[in-house]
């Protein structure tokens, strides 16, 4: 206890609990975050006076009453958020926290990796992780005056991103793949990314890299202190390809980055614009990366993407998402689906008629 306060710790399930922490929360002008998975609460006089949460190696919405600022509680609630996380076997621990906060978690043994001034840092706590990673990724470096990168998520892997990877492969002397690693997809990550490795074996010219914590999803990204969902947006935008750009990048020789263009989705096409920008702009002191947008692939006039397959899936029409994966990706869905009724396995989908794919060749190619 620190000043009669006492700690406690508040699961998810613990439904009274969490709308007191909800209201203390709003009342700290921040918002609570739904992948928080157990609060460590402060009370005194039987009154919430701080928190916060740990959501895996994530520490998240931690807020003090002004009252307690300033009497040591910040460091102690800090430390122990910290020795919650290693209890739950999350050594390598990371939080976004607003920037007058960076102080705090710098006594906890946090160091600052990216920032957006003004708003929001992102801290790990180890002075030399991401630099030790991005010496890992140098000793995968391959000659060329033409290096390209491609970061996605795959959910699923798709016949249009396998067009993108053959595509960019095309175009590089080496070609480095990203996947994003968090299991905040309908599909695992390590089903993903058996389907990418299966998708993409024919090309000579690609590394498909283990997933990394440096290669930021959009899901883990906390929008918590952030009211403006635009705003959130860009620090995500910001954080996410400052660490690409600064560290991962330089260690691979990567010079070009490759998307596929975006005819439907608003934030989608706005987050390529956004790219193109940080990744070019010389206000950073890494060497520039240029963005390549090609078009993308179609399939009977539309525009082949996971979340067309998704939607088909979702309404049960799993013929119609058959023209749109590869065999792999079809295989796969196929004993999810099988999975799921409980039935004997049906006959393989390769026998269906093999589907007519319209490609839609990039400008310039």
């Amino acid at each position: 206890m620190l000043g009669g306060a006492v700690f406690n710790r508040v699961k998810r399930s613990d439904h009274k609990d969490i709308a007191q922490i909800n209201a203390f929360l709003r009342s700290n002008d921040l918002n609570i975050d739904t992948t928080v998975e157990i609060f460590i609460t402060v009370t005194q006089d039987d009154k919430l006076v701080a928190c916060g949460g740990i959501a895996e190696n994530i520490i998240k919405c931690v807020a003090i009453s002004p009252k307690m600022r300033g009497e040591g509680l910040a460091l102690t609630l800090a430390t122990e958020l910290v020795n919650l996380a290693y209890e739950r076997h999350y050594t390598q621990l990371f939080i976004y926290t607003k920037l007058q906060n960076e102080p705090l978690f710098r006594q906890c043994g946090f160091y600052p990796i990216a920032r957006v001034p003004g708003i929001v840092v992102l801290m790990e706590n180890s002075p030399c992780r991401l630099k030790r990673y991005a010496a890992q990724l140098a000793g995968q470096r391959r000659p060329g005056k033409r290096i390209g990168s491609i970061v996605m998520n795959a959910n699923p892997f798709t016949r249009g991103h396998q067009y993108l990877v053959r595509q960019a492969a095309a175009k590089c002397d080496w070609l480095h793949l990203f996947l994003v690693k968090e299991d905040t997809s309908r599909f695992s990550y390590e089903d993903r990314r058996r389907l990418v490795l299966a998708g993409t074996a024919d090309i000579a010219n690609l590394k498909v890299h283990e997933g990394s914590q440096y290669v930021i999803s959009r899901a883990t990204f906390p929008c918590y202190f952030i009211k403006d969902q635009g705003i959130a947006d860009d620090c995500y935008t910001e954080i996410d390809l400052k660490i690409f750009r600064q560290y991962l990048a330089p260690a691979l020789g990567i010079t070009h980055r490759f998307v596929g263009n975006e005819p439907f989705c608003a934030v989608t096409a706005k987050y390529n614009r956004d790219m193109r920008y940080w990744l070019e702009t010389p206000e950073l002191p890494s060497p520039p990366i240029a963005l390549v947008e090609i078009e993308r692939l179609q399939y009977q006039g539309t525009a082949i993407s996971a979340s067309w397959v998704r939607k088909l899936l979702a309404a049960g029409d799993f013929h119609a998402a058959a023209p749109l994966v590869p065999p792999d990706t079809l295989y796969y869905l196929q004993d999810l689906q099988t999975q799921r009724r409980a039935k004997p396995a049906a006959k393989p989908f390769g026998l269906l008629p093999k589907p007519v794919i319209r490609e839609s060749v990039p400008k310039g190619s």
